[in-house]
């Protein structure tokens, strides 16, 4: 009995990315074939799916979901328009399976590039097509595997999405090249340069740091996550360094700028991996800036800041809370605190001679290091040399090898080494690189050497702060009644107490020969050359 011919008809396209939609394979593209083709055999289309970015290897999609239900529910067999064979299915089992599926549903497979059919002939053609699409699906995901990873190899980024801070860009002889996308790359640069400096304590910082900025990219919430930031303090593309283990990747050259230097991307890995830092306290504001910065000569712990009710405002009081202690209970009001505090700070602050006597001997310091740059560069050459030899030995110990124990030990050592030659190379290119000279160097750090009282009368807490961890290497001692100790060294740093020395200043080291002595010893620190 002759199988009755469909009257109506649906049509199912799809592609697999995002490029196919522009070009011929599109939705669109394929709907009108569909479309021209329907209306040749008479048939009438009554609904059309479509999946968008959905691979042929894969069965369940949602259109196709959506197709079968709606076949189910057809009184009458349906064509199934298809515009192509890959468009079905790039893979022998799926496209053996959705097949059948369909069939199941009611509905009956057409296209205008290949008869389906029942006969041996037309299903061995049928199943020679499918094999094939699925020969170019395994072949374009191999040469795209090859391509990668020559990109890899080259110093290219290859990530889909690119690190924040960066951004894609075709350039003439590279092709998409990662390059700075500001105002973002400047915050990521200032983010990581003051982790790995210390000016930023913790990862909580960090990411109170990135929160605060409006131009630096947020999460679907609005703020940034602690693995977000700890996913950038651990990215080796910020140095100028593609590193993919998995892919036997390691540590090659990246054709883009880097954000730091590699040296400084050591320093945050070794910051990370060191000892925790005491997260940063919160209720830290203006009213008292010197919280937690002062402790109390009586018992040594950290004096307690609150306000106190009067009759008609409140008053600023620090204060000592530890039972026991002589001062227990005593206070002194934050206005006189750190109006001391000022009066300290201000004495700090050089006379003009000396501080250009300073300058003058850092200056004459820091020529002499310029002077002198390149005498490490050898040095660095012959151990990088010894470094690939190694290499080039335990890769060849790899290939003799059957060994998986023995693979695995090499494979970690290459790896090892490859962090190494890393390190040898940035020191090699620093060495060749001139030193700028000292005004562009110091010149933000002497303008504050030269009167850090300056900062300190800032409006922002977080200025007031970094004066506090410059200025001093440790905490300051405070009596309730007698203000701050200073019968004792202070624990300032050094260069400040090189000035107070210099200058003969209320610190108790100067000793009591006289100056001359004193500017005999500090000579050779200021000078040592």
């Amino acid at each position: 009995m002759k199988e009755k011919s469909p009257r109506y008809a649906v049509i199912y396209a799809r592609v697999s990315s995002v490029k196919q939609l522009t070009e011929g394979s599109g939705l669109s593209s394929q709907r009108v074939r569909c479309e021209q083709y329907a209306e040749h055999k008479g048939l009438e289309v009554i609904q059309v799916f479509h999946d968008e970015g959905i691979s042929g290897s894969l069965v369940e999609r949602p259109a196709m979901q959506a197709m079968l239900e709606f076949l189910k529910q057809q009184s009458e067999v349906t064509a199934v328009l298809i515009d192509d064979i890959s468009r079905l299915a790039r893979g022998m089992k799926a496209h053996l399976e959705l097949r059948t599926t369909i069939e199941a549903a009611g509905g009956k497979l057409l296209s205008p590039s290949i008869e389906f059919g029942s006969s041996p002939d037309e299903i061995l053609v049928e199943n020679l097509m499918a094999s094939v699409s699925q020969h170019f699906r395994d072949k374009n995901r191999e040469q795209s595997i090859n391509r990668t990873h020559a990109q890899l190899i080259q110093g290219y980024s290859v990530a889909s999405i690119p690190a924040v801070g960066y951004k894609y860009k075709n350039m003439q002889g590279h092709g998409k090249l990662l390059v700075r996308n500001e105002p973002a790359a400047t915050i990521v640069q200032h983010a990581l340069e003051s982790f790995a400096c210390g000016r930023f304590e913790t990862q909580s910082e960090v990411r109170n740091f990135l929160n605060a900025q409006a131009c630096f990219p947020k999460g679907k919430n609005g703020d940034v996550t602690f693995e977000r930031v700890r996913r950038m303090l651990e990215n080796v593309l910020y140095a100028g360094y593609i590193h993919f283990p998995a892919r036997g990747i390691n540590m090659v050259p990246a054709k883009h700028e880097p954000l730091i230097s590699y040296e400084m991307y050591l320093a945050i890995q070794n910051r990370l991996n060191g000892q925790a830092k005491a997260p940063t306290r919160k209720d830290l504001n203006l009213d008292f800036p010197l919280r937690g910065f002062i402790t109390c000569s009586g018992c040594g712990e950290t004096l307690t800041s609150a306000k106190s009710k009067g009759r008609s405002q409140y008053y600023d009081y620090y204060l000592c809370y530890r039972k026991g202690c002589s001062q227990y209970g005593k206070s002194a009001k934050a206005e006189k605190v750190e109006s001391e505090f000022n009066d300290m700070l201000i004495k700090l602050k050089p006379s003009s001679d000396l501080f250009e006597l300073a300058k003058k001997n850092f200056s004459i310091h820091w020529g002499k290091r310029r002077n002198n740059h390149q005498s490490n560069h050898a040095s660095n050459v012959e151990t990088l040399k010894g470094i690939e030899s190694k290499i080039e030995k335990l890769v060849a110990r790899v290939i003799d090898t059957e060994s998986p124990t023995l693979i695995s030990t090499y494979e970690k050592s290459i790896q090892e080494l490859e962090r190494k030659k890393a390190e040898v190379d940035e020191k090699i290119k620093n060495c060749g690189r001139p030193l700028p000279d000292f005004e562009t160097t110091f010149r933000t750090a002497m303008n504050f050497l030269e009167n850090p009282h300056k900062l300190w009368l800032s409006d922002d807490i977080k200025h007031k702060r970094t004066v506090l961890k410059l200025v001093f290497t440790d905490k300051l001692e405070y009596d309730l009644k007698l203000g701050f100790r200073t019968a004792k060294p202070l624990p300032i740093a050094q260069p400040f107490w090189l000035t107070e020395q210099l200058s003969g200043g209320y610190c108790d080291l100067v000793p009591g020969a006289g100056l001359e002595p004193a500017r005999s010893y500090l000579r050779g620190i200021l000078n040592p050359y």
